[in-house]
């Protein structure tokens, strides 16, 4: 049986963008590809329709190989590393969900 793919799921609600984005965003994703991941969406302005936390924010899905390949990527000392540079740029949520094909997909 084929494993299935991974997606992490980041949900961001910024407070300091310009930070965020002279920074973090352009160090990480040379990190995401080396690791085996690509971004699938990246998107600002997000409608919330319900619940209470995410209006107006930023949705990021980067589609990865396995759920191991996620964890590699989260725990690798060069990710550690990287991540401190998003530290006062905003509120984050991420989420791996394995997704198996789904028939006629």
């Amino acid at each position: 049986m084929a494993q299935s793919k991974c997606y992490m799921v980041i949900l961001a609600e910024f407070t300091d963008r310009e930070k965020f984005m002279s920074t973090y965003a352009k160090e990480v994703p040379p990190l995401v590809e080396r690791f085996g991941g690509r971004y699938v969406l990246m998107g600002a302005g997000a409608e919330l329709l319900e619940g209470d936390w995410g209006d107006g924010g930023s949705l990021l899905i980067s589609e990865w190989p396995d759920k191991q390949a996620v964890h590699d990527f989260w725990n690798s000392p060069e990710y550690i590393e990287a991540k401190k540079l998003r530290e006062g740029t905003g509120r984050f949520q991420v989420m791996a969900i394995e997704a198996p094909q789904i028939n006629g997909a």
